[in-house]
């Protein structure tokens, strides 16, 4: 783990596309703004483990929820040929 320390107002880049600035700071608690684009996902981190299981749960849903959506597919593929 690399471990920072900033002030107010400064930055830390990761890679060449992520920008985290820290925007402000009192006492104990830090604002800080995250510039990324738009394909990477920026979770809080308690919020994190709950996205983690709502994907674990949806991947392993039965083949009944592939087939609702291969037949919500076709209706709608139907409904843009109309």
């Amino acid at each position: 783990m690399l471990v920072l320390t900033r002030k107010g107002g400064e930055a830390i880049r990761i890679g060449d596309s992520i920008k985290i600035l820290m925007l402000d700071v009192r006492g104990t608690q830090v604002k800080i703004g995250i510039e990324a684009p738009e394909d990477v996902a920026v979770y809080r981190e308690e919020l994190f483990s709950v996205v983690e299981a709502e994907n674990a749960s949806a991947a392993s849903s039965g083949s009944d929820s592939n087939a609702n959506l291969s037949a919500l597919w076709d209706v709608l593929h139907k409904e843009e040929e109309m």
